[in-house]
Order: C-alpha cells, then structure tokens, then sequence
C-alpha cells in the first residue's frame, strides 16, 4: 500500500497547510458539505472587498461593455445548483518524489449548493464580438508566483464559457458567499477542477488571443517536467472516497470496529461524465465487489455508495474506485507528474476489527 512521504515537509509546505484546509472524511456523510467543512484553497490572500463600492466589469472584445453592482447581478435571473467541488491537487501528497505545493493527501473535496446568474446571458448581453477566443476571469486575489506579480487569472473558450451550467454565483449554501470562498462574487464551472472556480470576480474579458498566464499554461497542467508542455487540466477524473468506518486511531486514523457487520458508505464524482458503478476491495484490488448506488445528489454533484461487509477479526486494507459512463475508472497506483495533480488513485483504508471495541 502506497504511504505518503512526509519525512521532509518543508516550512513553506506547512505554512501552506495551515491556510488551507480539507474536508474531514466524515463530512461524507452529507449530501450538501457545511461550508466550514468544505475544501478550502486560496492562491494569495483573502481580499478585504466592500460590496458597496465593488463592481464587475464585462469588457474586453465586445460591443456593450457593462459595470455591475451586485445588486445588478442579484436581479438577473436566479439558478441553484449542487457542484461537487475539487482541488486539482487533492492526492498529492501520496507522490514520490513529492512535487513542492499544497501537500494534499485526499480531503481537498466539497460539494456546496452554489446559487447565482448563468454566465451566458451576461456574455450575450455584452455582445462578444466575432475574433474572441477565449473568456479571461480575473480576480482580486494578488502575488508574486514564478518571479510574476499577477492576479488569479483563467480563462475558457466561449464553447465552455456558454455552458448553461456555468454561473457567476454570491451565495453557497443559502448564505452569502464566505470571504474565503470568494466574497461577493465567484465563477462556478461544474464539473472542472476547483483552480477554474475563479473567486473573489473583479473583470469578465472577452479576448482574441489563447491566455498563456500562469496558473493555466504552466501550473495546472500534467506535465513531466519544466520543459514539457503538458495537457492542460480541466475536467475532475473519478474518484471515490469512503466515509471512515469505526472510531480512528490519534496518530495514525487508522480505523477501529468490532467483528460483524458494518455498513460501508462513500461518494464518488467525476467531471467528464455520470458514474457508472463503485467496486471495493478488501485485499488490495485482487477481486473487486460492486457497491449499491443511491441517485446523484444533482447532475454536477457527488453520488452516494454503499457496501455491506461482515469485518473478521484482523487488518484489512479496504479500497474503492469508481467508473464513470464515459469508461474511465481510477488507477491503483498514483501517476506521477511535476505538479502533482490530478492524481486520482484509488484510496486505501487501513481497519483493524478487534473483539471488544465500541463504536459511538
């Protein structure tokens, strides 16, 4: 069973950690995440933004450029959506070598209901004229990343930008937006990794040339090295995750339960298409079972599994991965790239069945 290397976590590393933070698996359990228990990701700082004074400004390649308050934006038509939510480098810390970056080990998940105005009538209204490209989203979060002081900025075609899905949302969960969830305004994608959530909106541009910014042509992509180009990431690859069974072990969380029957239960996505089935494994992915599946929680979001197991007493190593309709399915090993994303191997879970153990 792959371990993670956390021999050499670097300062840098850990101050990252303590910025960030995971789910906790047993957040699992929900069907819509808490917003305290949802992945958070934030490249730079979480900027201070007076909605008063705030205004989004659609310009760029278009015939009606428009300033909007967000009381503009809240009186454009309404939509509510349930997305399953993913970091694009949840798994990276089971990597080795381990690629230097946010040190995620499987928590970087959430599934918020997100609610705000389609995309599209707004960049219909706009007038992209003909000779734009791309969409460019850029937000009020600023750094210093790969000697370039820049804004958090990604872009989709118009092809993806017009989706009827995509929305420009100002509330998660029925409340306004968090200020580290991108106050007062943030792009939802469904279906793609979380870097192309663009939070904290200032400008929406319409552009004639391909985008080459950082954060789309060098960081988040599967390359093998500086020199190799990569594939440019986008949509989540499937991926399964099960609700911890038992109580946990302090140090190792490893898992604790009794011998008998135990109901397992998990959620499994994946951003190019349905998931097809989930299939468990109890000795590390010799012969696989298929679990019971409940319907998605939304067609953007996470899809509820279930298992029942009779755990003799001993260890076991329990596994589980997903297919989706389109024949993808998670691989057994991580696959190593520079960057570390995109790394979807299946998650293996250490349970230990011991007669007298009792479960809260």
């Amino acid at each position: 069973m792959a371990r993670p290397i956390t021999d050499d976590i670097t300062l840098q590393e850990l101050q990252k950690a303590t910025r960030n933070h995971g789910m906790p698996l047993e957040g699992l359990r929900y069907d819509i995440t808490p917003v305290g228990m949802h992945y958070l990701l934030t490249h730079f700082d979480v900027p201070f933004v007076n909605a008063d004074s705030w205004r989004l400004e659609v310009g760029g390649h278009v015939a009606n450029p428009l300033v909007l308050s967000l009381d503009d934006i809240r009186a454009r038509p309404q939509v509510t959506l349930p997305v399953t939510m993913e970091c694009a480098g949840n798994g990276r810390a089971w990597l080795n070598p381990r690629p230097r970056s946010q040190p995620w080990l499987n928590e970087a998940v959430g599934t918020a209901e997100w609610t705000g105005t389609p995309l599209a009538p707004l960049l219909e209204e706009a007038q992209v004229q003909s000779g734009a490209l791309e969409v460019l989203f850029t937000g009020l979060d600023r750094g210093r990343q790969a000697d370039a002081e820049q804004w958090y900025q990604r872009s989709l075609s118009l092809e993806q930008a017009d989706r009827p899905e995509v929305i420009l949302a100002y509330a998660m969960n029925g409340l306004p937006l968090p200020p580290q969830h991108g106050y007062p305004l943030r792009l939802v994608v469904p279906g793609w990794y979380g870097m192309t959530n663009v939070k904290w909106l200032k400008a929406i541009t319409a552009v004639t040339e391909v985008f080459s910014g950082f954060q789309q042509k060098v960081f988040y992509r599967i390359a093998q090295d500086d020199d190799d180009p990569g594939i440019q990431l986008s949509r989540m690859f499937p991926r399964s995750l099960l609700v911890p069974p038992g109580i946990p072990e302090f140090e190792t969380r490893d898992r604790l339960l009794p011998p008998g029957p135990i109901s397992l239960e998990g959620r499994a996505w994946s951003g190019w298409s349905p998931i097809a089935h989930v299939e468990v494994s109890f000795d590390g992915g010799g012969s696989w079972a298929a679990a019971t599946l409940d319907p998605p929680v939304g067609i953007h979001a996470w899809r509820r599994w279930q298992f029942e197991w009779t755990a003799v007493e001993g260890e076991h190593v329990i596994t589980s991965r997903a297919t989706d309709e389109a024949g993808n399915t998670q691989p057994l090993e991580p696959r190593w790239n520079a960057k570390g994303v995109a790394n979807n191997m299946a998650q293996t879970v250490v349970v230990r069945a011991r007669p007298g153990v009792i479960l809260g």
